[in-house]
């Protein structure tokens, strides 16, 4: 039987990158087929295989973060190594890297040295600041990029200090639009032939996704500050308590959709109120707004809330922990709860494919690599043409 084709798996990725932002770019990749290659310095792993909660001693976050990935190990602080990576060079579409700028020139694997000897090579560089500015040479995790590209400042509430969103957001929208970069340069290669730099930064990763603030304080005067669950002058946009003490989400902002909520209640005559008949009275009378819709769910366990919001077209939603997306037939049906089978931990279950492709979907072939430079037989063996003797070299040397 013939294997299923990804849309991808004509092309192949050199990763250089560590911990979040360059490997998650490589996953995306690597999800619809791309051949992702890992490339580990010999004896220093990727951080990322020790983190997040452990089983067994087996790092949970790693099989997820590296599946569908080979890997190799190669010093690229040797010239030995270099040499080595500009070999695979010739034979590889693109590489990936997200190390601080100018690590990669001290290292002699500038995009000018390396598109000598592939000129369709792209490289997809994501970094702090960017490769060029007066920060480009600063350190810059995701928590810094997170800060200064406006994030930081608008999450939480108003009487606390700026508050971390609960997952590495940063990292994760810099992956993202280095994979869209990395696409597009794809694309456009089709017709010229020719490959070129992809320079995603993290500060301008945020600072993409935050809608007006820069038009609010230019031409309006206004600088949007920490609001907690609402939206300014949005209502009604909020969390409410329920009978069973927890909490769910209810949208209603738009006209139609609050005369909806209105009759869910049992309260039509709210939406011809004239404090909350129209999108600017409501915003403006937000709070009372709020508190009466919290009367009401506060008389009813949250699912039976949710149950009436439902019928009445209302959008509304539970809270999720992880123990609810699991039990979630929503989840369930679009296979967004995946298990692979994993080395030591047998089934392992991580996050599904998405987006969702109707004719070539992507694919999860096997969780992250559990030992360092477990192809290094295979791709310098298959791509390069070594024999078991230079391998057994470069690994005495410490070059791979």
């Amino acid at each position: 039987m013939t294997e299923e084709k990804l849309p991808l798996q004509d092309l192949r990725v050199l990763e250089l990158g560590t911990l979040l932002a360059g490997p998650f770019t490589g996953r995306m990749l690597g999800d619809f087929g791309a051949e992702i290659i890992k490339v580990e310095p010999p004896g220093k792993s990727d951080p990322m295989r020790d983190w997040g909660k452990a089983k067994d001693g087996v790092g949970l976050w790693w099989p997820i973060q590296s599946r569908n990935k080979k890997s190799i190990t190669l010093n690229l602080r040797e010239e030995e190594g270099q040499n080595i990576l500009k070999e695979l060079i010739k034979d590889t579409d693109v590489l990936i890297e997200n190390f601080r700028p100018g690590t990669m020139e001290k290292w002699n694997l500038s995009y000018e040295t390396l598109s000598e000897i592939n000129p369709k090579l792209i490289m997809v560089r994501t970094s702090g600041f960017g490769q060029t500015g007066p920060y480009k040479n600063r350190a810059g995790f995701g928590s810094v990029g997170e800060a200064m590209g406006g994030l930081r400042n608008v999450t939480g509430f108003t009487d606390r200090p700026p508050s971390r969103i609960g997952v590495s957001i940063g990292d994760t929208l810099a992956a993202l639009f280095a994979t869209i970069g990395c696409l597009v340069a794809v694309h456009e290669r089709e017709k010229s032939g020719k490959g070129q730099v992809v320079d995603t930064a993290l500060y301008e990763s945020v600072f993409s996704i935050m809608e007006s603030i820069i038009p609010d304080y230019l031409l309006a005067g206004y600088i949007r500050e920490r609001m907690g669950n609402i939206l300014p002058g949005v209502a009604p946009s909020n969390i409410y308590f329920t009978q069973d003490k927890t909490y769910i989400v209810i949208g209603a902002n738009a006209d139609g959709v609050f005369r909806r909520l209105c009759e869910a209640m049992e309260q039509p005559e709210l939406a011809d109120d004239p404090r909350f008949a129209t999108h600017h009275a409501r915003g403006e009378n937000m709070k009372l707004l709020d508190s009466m819709i919290e009367e009401w769910t506060k008389t009813l366990p949250a699912k039976k809330a949710l149950a009436i919001l439902e019928e009445k077209g209302v959008p509304s939603g539970l809270i999720y922990t992880a123990k609810d997306i699991i039990e979630d037939p929503q989840y369930q049906e679009r296979e967004m709860i995946i298990k692979v089978e994993h080395p030591q931990l047998g089934e392992f279950p991580m996050p599904g494919i998405v987006p969702k492709l109707s004719r070539t979907p992507g694919k999860v072939k096997h969780v992250g690599p559990d030992v360092m430079g477990k192809h290094n037989v295979e791709v310098y063996q298959e791509l390069l043409g070594f024999d078991e003797e230079k391998i057994k070299e470069l690994q005495e040397k410490r070059i791979i």
